[in-house]
């Protein structure tokens, strides 16, 4: 019998600082380290060397709504420039992901129209890791 699993968005929470983030948009958080682990280098003669890259930075991109009760918070962080922790963990599926370093890059762009635009939130992490 195949093996199924079920997704929950809801099953994913968002810490900022110890703060808990809710009012999510419809992207909801993204995460990626900035740069590969390894990269291969070939010689003239087809000899390859692995360079091992200790780059631990990561990005993650927090979009939220723009009644976002946190939204506020996640502006000073971006204004005062404040390192903080930032945990993305979902338990359905076993997935962590963040860093205990982390600054919000800067206070996100502002869109108004027939509909409120959800705002996106950059933030840098300087340990990101993936649990």
């Amino acid at each position: 019998m195949a093996n199924i699993t079920t997704y929950n968005a809801k099953d994913c929470v968002i810490t900022v600082g110890g703060v808990y983030i809710t009012g999510l948009g419809e992207d909801m958080v993204s995460g990626e380290k900035d740069e590969d682990n390894v990269s291969a280098v070939v010689g003239a003669q087809g000899d390859v060397v692995v360079n091992e890259i200790n780059n631990d930075l990561g990005t993650i991109t927090l979009t939220v709504q723009g009644t976002s009760p946190q939204l506020p918070y996640l502006k000073k962080l971006a204004r005062a420039k404040t390192m903080t922790d930032v945990w993305v963990n979902n338990k359905s599926i076993g997935e962590k992901f963040g860093g205990s370093k982390a600054i919000v890059k800067k206070t996100p762009s502002l869109e108004y129209g027939a509909e409120l635009a959800d705002r996106e939130i950059e933030i840098q992490v300087f340990d990101y890791t993936v649990e």
